[in-house]
């Protein structure tokens, strides 16, 4: 049993076979698409990062993605041309993005207009950043995993400009918590799942100093996807990439309780932009 948040992501972790897959498949670089599976990890896939990345104003270029796993988010933000850091508390995590991103195809956008990537490991509770650094911090199914979220809203306010946003893409608790089955992508078991409520959610990000302007429940549209997903995980063929070569073989009961814990109202998934 992983004794760590980071021993919870490491457990599966296959980076070189994940690297040596890639230059195999996709020798050319592969495209935002063709990393979905692997690096686009939370529920709604690469069109919900889209939605996220949708509520940043045009004049947002310093961007700030907490938790940002395998970079997914970040790759798709460079290529609208924001310059975007990613934050993660797992190394392994941290390297393997910047190996990925170093792989990926570049977008067709002149270089003037083309994003920039940098990859920090850290802890969340005590940004590694110096006070109003960035226009907008992101959330992506990562609040989820950080205990403290009072520190982290906090640190979020710091290193924002004034006027900066934070956007949430994000789990909480649903009505039926007490039907939260385990496992499930962000944690073993009870001890690395830090959900809120969507009441706790909103009253952390106001006393934090940050004015709610978009919250809208998207579970529906979650579920809905989430189900669509698992038909293609039970399908025949082997999948170039997929979920597993993350989480290893414990992904087809995470995967399973996942739909599951949406359709029992465990879970919610919401969507959130704040402005401080």
């Amino acid at each position: 049993m992983p004794n760590s948040l980071a021993d919870h992501y490491h457990q599966g972790l296959r980076d070189q076979d994940i690297l040596t897959q890639l230059r195999a498949h996709y020798p050319d670089g592969p495209t935002l698409h063709q990393l979905a599976p692997l690096d686009q990890l939370h529920v709604g896939g690469i069109a919900a990062s889209a939605r996220l990345l949708g509520l940043l104003d045009h004049s947002a270029s310093q961007v700030l993605d907490m938790g940002a796993g395998l970079g997914g988010l970040m790759r798709q933000g460079a290529a609208l041309g924001l310059h975007i850091t990613g934050l993660d508390i797992t190394h392994r995590f941290s390297a393997l993005n910047d190996a990925i991103s170093q792989l990926a195809a570049k977008p067709s956008a002149p270089l003037s207009s083309a994003g920039t990537l940098r990859c920090v490991t850290g802890d969340a509770r005590a940004l590694p950043f110096r006070d109003a650094c960035f226009d907008a911090v992101l959330f992506q199914h990562s609040l989820m995993n950080m205990p403290a979220p009072h520190r982290v809203l906090a640190e979020c306010r710091r290193v924002l400009r004034p006027g900066g946003q934070l956007v949430m893409h994000e789990v909480v608790s649903g009505p039926h918590c007490e039907a939260l089955r385990f496992p499930v992508p962000w944690a073993e078991e009870p001890t690395h799942s830090h959900l809120l409520t969507l009441a706790a959610l909103t009253q952390r990000l106001q006393t934090a100093g940050f004015d709610i302007r978009h919250c809208e429940d998207w579970s529906d549209t979650a579920l809905e996807w989430r189900q669509r997903q698992r038909q293609k995980e039970q399908a025949a063929h082997a999948a170039v990439l997929s979920p597993q070569w993350v989480f290893g073989e414990r992904f087809v009961q995470m995967g399973k309780n996942l739909l599951e814990n949406l359709a029992n109202g465990a879970i919610n998934v919401v969507e959130i932009s704040a402005r401080c």
